[in-house]
């Protein structure tokens, strides 16, 4: 990959300079006297072409670029992480697993919805989307995602039970009904046979997350329908409760298991202190 990016950007000094051939004008000379010139003037323009490969290649070399490989991106997205959430007075991200890299957002930038600050891991590949802002105020939600997979991890608020003291003493219910809403966005009928198969209640850094398993049948338009897995952190932080949840398809899950669970770990949701004023 080193060596196409080399021929990249070599290719780019140079411009099309090295390309642009001279004509001979001769109009008196010779065919042969003519083909003699064409082929001296193409050897000096291989001769200069190559010269000014080596020199490009040799200050290409020695200007210590370089490119970014997946630890170093992984480093300055957790440095930038942590210096956010220090400048609100809130824990560090202590740690990503390999391969991922911390993503931290605002939900609720408009007069619409009330601020959360939102971090959790994802895998470096994924394309990250977030929330759209108009005159009409905030639409959207933040997600990553390997879309033409079917993997996805997403944030949905649920404002219907209003904030919820000590969530891990809730019944199962509260979390059947917000895991409904999340994976049912889109519309009820996309979906059938949910259930939730497992509950763990953690706490982190002072906060109360409920860890939680679940599997559904994903209703396409197209008529098929799609076993799904998942996996999601179900929290209660200003007004509402919050779950970020993953999944993939049955085919997939057990290949991504493990890279669900470290997202839906790393989740965290901040609601005090954290208003429009000082988003900057």
């Amino acid at each position: 990959m080193m060596s196409r990016y080399f021929t990249t950007a070599l290719l780019l000094s140079l411009g099309c300079e090295a390309f642009a051939f001279s004509s001979v004008h001769s109009q008196k000379a010779s065919s042969c006297a003519l083909g003699m010139a064409v082929n001296e003037q193409s050897d000096e323009s291989r001769r200069t072409f190559f010269s000014q490969v080596f020199a490009a290649g040799a200050t290409f070399l020695g200007s210590g670029l370089s490119f970014p490989s997946p630890a170093n991106a992984q480093l300055s997205g957790l440095n930038k992480v942590n210096t956010k959430l220090k400048a609100f007075g809130l824990p560090s991200v202590s740690y990503v697993a390999d391969g991922m890299t911390p993503l931290l957002e605002i939900y609720g930038k408009s007069f619409n919805r009330f601020p959360l600050l939102v971090t959790f891991n994802h895998p470096i590949t994924w394309v990250v989307t977030i929330p759209s802002i108009d005159s009409n105020g905030e639409d959207g939600t933040i997600q990553a995602g390997e879309y033409a997979k079917g993997d996805t991890a997403t944030l949905f608020v649920y404002e219907a039970p209003g904030h919820v003291d000590d969530i891990n003493s809730q019944p199962k219910e509260l979390f059947e009904k917000a895991l409904i809403k999340s994976i049912s966005q889109k519309g009820d009928n996309m979906y059938q046979n949910f259930k939730v198969t497992k509950l763990e209640p953690v706490t982190v850094d002072g906060q109360q997350y409920m860890r939680a398993d679940f599997k559904y049948q994903l209703l396409t338009g197209a008529g098929f329908e799609v076993d799904r897995k998942g996996v999601a952190s179900i929290t209660s932080e200003g007004k509402a409760v919050e779950v970020m949840w993953a999944a993939s398809t049955n085919a997939r899950y057990k290949k991504t298991e493990q890279q669900l669970r470290d997202i839906v770990a790393s989740f965290r949701c901040y609601a005090d202190g954290i208003s429009v004023e000082t988003l900057g």
